[in-house]
């Protein structure tokens, strides 16, 4: 992994996901690149997020006013993207499912879509896309292949489908 020089949080961000960009080949648009980003650096000193139960806090935000309820399903989503992406493993803790965070995330982020077009449309339609760039900040393939196997087949991640094909010479096949 290269050496990562930069001073300010902002490069440094920019560098770790351009390089996890190119180890998962992803290439994001720039709207999806500087959200991420944005997202990583609004967090990075926030690990209360590690003790929110997500079902829970989006029921609520849907009890809200518009502008209140379209915050917290935003925090909603980029939480679940996070978990998902960064803390893969924290979901076996919680005995669920990958799925549980994706779908979560996915459906807070399209909740408060305006359009087909805006951002938070492409948060829901890209979050497995960024939940593999945010899991290729690690080198190391930390995915065993049947959650590989789990994650390329119910979410169609191309990054647990490398991973799987890196355990075998096997062409897997969808359930």
């Amino acid at each position: 992994m290269p050496l990562l020089t930069s001073e300010t949080t902002l490069v440094l961000w920019h560098e770790t996901i351009k390089n996890a960009e190119i180890r998962c080949s992803i290439s994001l648009t720039q709207e999806l690149e500087t959200y991420l980003i944005s997202l990583l650096i609004r967090y990075t000193d926030r690990p209360e997020v590690a003790q929110q139960i997500f079902a829970k806090t989006f029921l609520e935000a849907m009890q809200q006013r518009e502008r209140q309820r379209n915050a917290c399903l935003q925090n909603v989503g980029d939480q679940c993207l996070l978990y998902a992406g960064l803390f893969p493993r924290q979901a076996q803790k919680k005995h669920v499912k990958i799925n549980y965070f994706v779908d979560l995330g996915r459906s807070a982020y399209a909740t408060i879509s305006n359009t087909a077009n805006d951002i938070y449309w492409s948060l829901a339609l890209q979050f497995v896309t960024l939940m593999d760039v945010l899991q290729s900040i690690r080198e190391t393939p930390d995915l065993m292949p049947l959650e590989a196997y789990d994650q390329w087949n119910e979410l169609g991640s191309q990054r647990a489908l490398s991973c799987l094909l890196g355990y075998t010479r096997g062409v897997p096949v969808k359930k």
